[in-house]
């Protein structure tokens, strides 16, 4: 039996409207943490197998917007504007993609991305919802969204384990 899901707000079952993703990475938090809220490291790994990025503006404070491009391999740019609603370092993140707040009727979704400390490493769950159960199956089936979200989880751990690699041979043992 599944456990019914519901939005405290409205009291209403959420899970036809959800995607949930998550993964065990093994590497400490905060630097999983600076992954995802600074600039000069979310341009190198955000998005699914083969996307670039071009970052126009991340203003990582509640109320700030994070604009970027994802290039898609197949040529095309897709354009995202985010606002954060939500930040509680280093635990929680939470921002609504294409509207200006919380319960915005022209946002696509709202994430919210947690990061758990799990026996020395971190566990990084997504967490979207979408305004309709419709709006949750076309991203899904049209723009193959979970496997894109456990692409994106997949870069994001390679690139810390790529960071943590790099810091521990640039240390000065002597």
């Amino acid at each position: 039996m599944q456990e019914k899901k519901t939005n405290a707000a409205n009291d209403t079952d959420t899970s036809d409207r959800e995607i949930i993703i998550t993964r065990l990475i093994d590497a400490p938090r905060e630097l999983v943490w600076d992954a995802m809220t600074k600039p000069e490291h979310v341009v190198h790994w955000w998005g699914p197998n083969g996307f670039t990025n071009t970052l126009e503006k991340m203003d990582f404070r509640v109320g700030g917007e994070w604009h970027h491009i994802m290039h898609g391999p197949d040529g095309r740019d897709y354009p995202n504007r985010s606002i954060y609603t939500v930040i509680d370092k280093p635990q929680r993140i939470e921002f609504c993609v294409g509207g200006t707040h919380k319960g915005d009727p022209n946002a696509i979704f709202e994430s919210t991305w947690t990061f758990d400390l799990v026996d020395g490493k971190t566990q990084v769950t997504i967490h979207m919802i979408f305004p309709t159960a419709a709006a949750r199956n076309k991203v899904v089936e049209e723009f193959g969204a979970i496997q894109g979200g456990n692409q994106t989880l997949a870069r994001l751990a390679d690139y810390v384990n790529k960071s943590e690699s790099k810091d521990h041979q640039g240390e000065d043992h002597a």
